[in-house]
């Protein structure tokens, strides 16, 4: 018998996940059959559907739940799915986390890299879960959103009880325990968290650094603002907007080119300069002829002796040494290497990818410079990608073609973080702003064209090279060929 009082009441049902568009975008069906997702004066043609399925899709606006995307064997359901899946490739949707007992998001999702899908990995009572450390809340407007570089979507919070849940779990937490607790926020949502890494799972019994169980050792090697400035300054892992868009015009005034000068006597340093202006050294010389080319000769492309020429004057290893560092018994030996431009530590933690488009003597594709021996190799990238590399090049430079080869400039991560604390990040930047000079010093040496390009696409290398990102990725870009006369001084 049960002590009077004590009836429990019905469980709540768990949260459905559904799936609908984003509020800045709408679908079209046209009378051939096809679907258009129209956004921001864009439009992007989905296929060819059947007038059932574009009434469907007229759902999304409200949202549909994921459930009900899962194969049925019915017609319908097949298209409604490819249709939901290409606007998910193209980053036109949002998933929300509904309660059952009344009509209003908890939690809604939105996609921060191509191609998300909800998963929803399997948990059990006996898993024991803590927050990521690259996992932080903030406000975004009015809006508290969970978030993480290595996440592949954001959690907007909008019940304030599931924010107090996750912070919760700052320290390790047993799933059993933690349902006792006043707002859990299901498991549904606990399994998309550790999908996108923003939770994982921990040994309870243990006895390893958190930092070291999460993820691999090159992972470890990351502070946390370090991979959060990575990931947010360049493309490919987040929807934020990015480039020169003006953000602030009409809100706050642009700032003078010249700085107003300090008060007080200057000393006029021209008549020095004057007297030297007739042997100007060459060096002198090259850096006042620097300049950004942005269009390219293609009737005339660079030769592979001429990339041959800038890539061993620009960034070949001249020599190397090993030296312990001394931390007394069991000291490691770490390897050194000098190259043409400076380096932190002498870390020399750069690499040169080359997209080529254009090369006379060499094949279109994709490579690495292997600095060591002074030789390109080969990499097996899809055609697609190194279209889509060189195109986001283009379009980065505000040019009319494509560059005829575009180096990225790429950093082996743990090469620097291994020795630097809390300005690793920092330092490579340093380092691929002087060799982006060198760069540009060495073609101009030659008589080619250069261009600095202020953003590049970590995820898309990533695929390019199967190399996690976190691991070694791209830190800036630089477009080189032989330029036109329209673009010469």
């Amino acid at each position: 018998m049960r002590v009077p009082g004590t009836k429990k009441g019905r469980r709540a049902a768990p949260p459905t996940i559904s799936v609908r568009l984003n509020g800045h975008v709408s679908l079209e069906a046209h009378a051939s059959g096809h679907i258009l997702a129209c956004f921001g004066g864009h439009s992007v043609d989905l296929g060819t559907f059947s007038a059932a399925a574009a009434a469907c899709a007229q759902d999304l606006r409200n949202g549909l739940p994921l459930a009900s995307l899962r194969s049925s064997g019915r017609n319908i359901d097949s298209e409604t799915h490819v249709l939901v899946r290409r606007l998910a490739k193209c980053g036109l949707l949002e998933y929300r986390l509904q309660g059952s007992r009344k009509n209003e998001d908890q939690v809604v999702i939105e996609a921060q890299v191509a191609d998300y899908w909800p998963k929803t990995p399997p948990l059990s009572d006996a898993d024991v879960l803590v927050l990521s450390r690259f996992a932080y809340m903030r406000r975004r407007g009015n809006e508290m959103v969970l978030e993480s570089p290595r996440a592949g979507a954001l959690f907007r919070i909008c019940d304030p009880k599931i924010a107090t849940a996750i912070a919760a779990l700052s320290a390790p937490q047993n799933i059993k325990s933690f349902r006792r607790q006043d707002g859990f926020p299901g498991l549904e949502l606990l399994a998309l968290l550790v999908d996108c890494q923003i939770l994982f799972k921990i040994e309870a019994t243990a006895n390893l650094n958190p930092r070291m169980a999460e993820g691999d050792r090159s992972l470890a090697l990351w502070d946390f603002h370090d991979l959060l400035f990575h990931t947010r300054s360049t493309e490919g892992r987040h929807a934020n907007p990015l480039g020169g868009l003006y953000p602030f015009a009409g809100v706050v005034a642009p700032l003078p080119a010249l700085r107003p000068g300090w008060p007080g006597k200057k000393i006029n340093l021209r008549k020095f300069s004057v007297a030297h202006s007739k042997t100007i050294s060459p060096l002198a010389k090259i850096l006042r002829e620097r300049h950004s080319t942005r269009t390219f000769d293609d009737q005339r492309p660079i030769t592979l002796a001429e990339l041959s020429r800038v890539l061993d004057n620009a960034s070949c290893i001249l020599s190397r040494w090993k030296s312990k560092v001394d931390f007394g018994e069991g000291s490691p030996l770490v390897e050194y290497a000098v190259r043409p431009y400076p380096s932190a530590g002498a870390s020399y933690a750069l690499e040169l990818y080359l997209a080529v488009n254009k090369c006379k003597g060499l094949a279109r594709g994709f490579y690495h410079y292997d600095a060591g021996g002074h030789a390109l190799a080969p990499i097996a990238a899809r055609p697609h990608d190194l279209e889509a590399m060189l195109t986001g090049a283009r379009l980065a430079m505000d040019a009319r073609a494509t560059p005829q080869v575009l180096i990225t400039i790429a950093a082996r991560f743990g090469r620097i973080s291994w020795k630097y604390c809390s300005l690793a990040y920092a330092l490579l930047l340093k380092d691929v702003g002087v060799l982006t000079q060198t760069l540009y010093l060495v073609a101009t040496d030659i008589g080619l064209g250069g261009c600095a390009i202020g953003t590049t696409n970590i995820d898309l290398f990533a695929k390019m090279t199967g190399i996690d990102f976190h691991i070694e990725g791209p830190v800036g870009q630089f477009a080189l060929g032989r330029s036109s006369k329209a673009d010469r001084p």
